[in-house]
């Protein structure tokens, strides 16, 4: 069970900022949420990991991964979360253009298709992202049977996964810090 109040204080402390900010959704935002400032820290990083795998409970899926830079450290936590827990599952991280030797692929990491796989985003705003990966990992051969995040920023992105009859979970939104969502 990961400790849900101190991943609360620790994005109070170091992840979440006042001022005039563009998103990545290109929507101008009062507040950020820099997922990084948690996920490239040691305590944030196992929180975050214990607590996704908790979310997650008895989902059967075989891997976890999403975009490449965002998901890149919250998948390496999670899996090592996992192993200490006996659980075997794979990662992936999903390139926003294709590697331009080797291999050239959008995905990189032991997925096979026929998985059944997660998709991570670190804090969520319409889901464009995440569901940029969902759209790679479909073209690979691979089923969504989730979408998770650090955080929910409650402006559309449950509702663009719905759309698509993804499930969206969050260990947090941002009424869990006394902010409220825009009415637009």
């Amino acid at each position: 069970m990961y400790d849900r109040a101190r991943l609360l204080e620790l994005f109070r402390e170091r992840a979440l900022k006042f001022g005039e900010f563009t998103l990545a959704s290109g929507k101008k935002a009062s507040y950020y949420l820099d997922g990084k400032q948690i996920s490239l820290h040691s305590e944030g990083l196992r929180l975050v990991s214990e607590g996704l795998l908790d979310l997650l409970g008895d989902l059967p899926f075989d891997a976890i991964g999403g975009m490449s830079i965002g998901a890149d450290p919250i998948v390496g936590g999670v899996l090592a979360v996992a192993g200490s827990r006996g659980r075997s599952l794979g990662g992936f991280l999903v390139r926003k253009e294709p590697k331009g030797h080797g291999t050239q692929r959008y995905i990189e990491g032991p997925l096979t298709p026929g998985m059944r796989v997660v998709v991570i985003d670190d804090v969520v705003t319409t889901g464009g992202s995440a569901l940029q990966a969902v759209d790679r990992v479909v073209e690979f051969g691979c089923e969504v049977v989730q979408v998770v995040a650090i955080i929910d920023r409650l402006e559309g992105g449950a509702a663009n996964f719905a759309a698509r009859n993804l499930p969206l979970s969050s260990l947090l939104t941002i009424r869990d810090f006394g902010l409220t969502p825009p009415t637009t």
